[in-house]
């Protein structure tokens, strides 16, 4: 039995809203771990790649292994920068 409805409202409210933003901030330090990860290692990255398509049975190889590791690079600073960038908005907010 609740003393004041309205006073559980806000509670369960806010609750939410907390929950809402500690998935948030992870979800920015998945993009950040990751971003590192594309920068630091792109040819594990690409390793992987052709490792989640093999039980698929496709074979992928990139033409240019080269361009391919420079655009993992690039893809990751990328997203390295949007999740730095959401995490100090979502910080400053």
């Amino acid at each position: 039995m609740d003393t004041c409805p309205l006073l559980s409202a806000l509670f369960k409210y806010s609750l939410n809203l907390i929950r809402i933003f500690y998935v948030q901030v992870a979800i920015m330090i998945i993009g950040i771990v990751l971003g590192i990860l594309f920068m630091w290692r792109p040819r594990k990255v690409i390793d992987i790649e052709i490792a989640i398509y093999r039980p698929f049975n496709w074979k992928i190889e990139p033409i240019s292994m080269e361009k391919e590791i420079r655009n993992i690079r690039t893809m990751g600073l990328v997203v390295f920068i949007l999740a730095l960038a959401s995490l100090v908005l979502i910080y400053y907010n």
